[in-house]
């Protein structure tokens, strides 16, 4: 299976880094996992918390491993919280189900990975995180 390559990884973090930069973006810190969850690359800001990471994964993590972005998640924890209740325990507790986490795709739909942003709203994170996944080629699905 393709997957997301280093380089391209770095692309990803360094188009959403801008992209938040350029909207006037609170310092933001993004991950890029592959399609088994696995950390490809990482980046955080000067002046963003240094407890981003966990929390930009837990956005990445689930939706990887879900196959459902932050926003559908938080749909689903908001009509069934104990689906996502029960997938978190699942996971160890490691998924973080709101916007931010957006699945990566390639032209035939096969999912390649997910990107988790956190720093600013998470709306925000989400647009950040589709400008560097939309910047190398690749579909957002938010």
């Amino acid at each position: 299976m393709a997957g997301i390559s280093l380089s391209r990884a770095r692309t990803i973090i360094r188009k959403a880094l801008d992209a938040g930069k350029e909207a006037g973006m609170a310092p933001l810190s993004v991950v890029v996992l592959d399609a088994g969850g696995h950390v490809q690359a990482f980046e955080r800001q000067d002046g963003a918390s240094p407890g981003r990471f966990e929390i930009a994964f837990g956005k990445a993590y689930g939706a990887v491993m879900l196959g459902m972005p932050g926003s559908a998640q938080m749909a689903r924890a908001e009509a069934q919280a104990y689906f996502i209740a029960a997938a978190n325990g699942a996971f160890g507790g490691k998924l973080i189900p709101v916007p931010g986490g957006v699945l990566v795709k390639d032209a035939k739909g096969r999912t390649l990975g997910a990107v988790g942003v956190t720093g600013d709203s998470s709306d925000n994170d989400a647009a950040a995180a589709k400008a560097g996944i939309e910047a190398v080629g690749l579909t957002a699905v938010i």
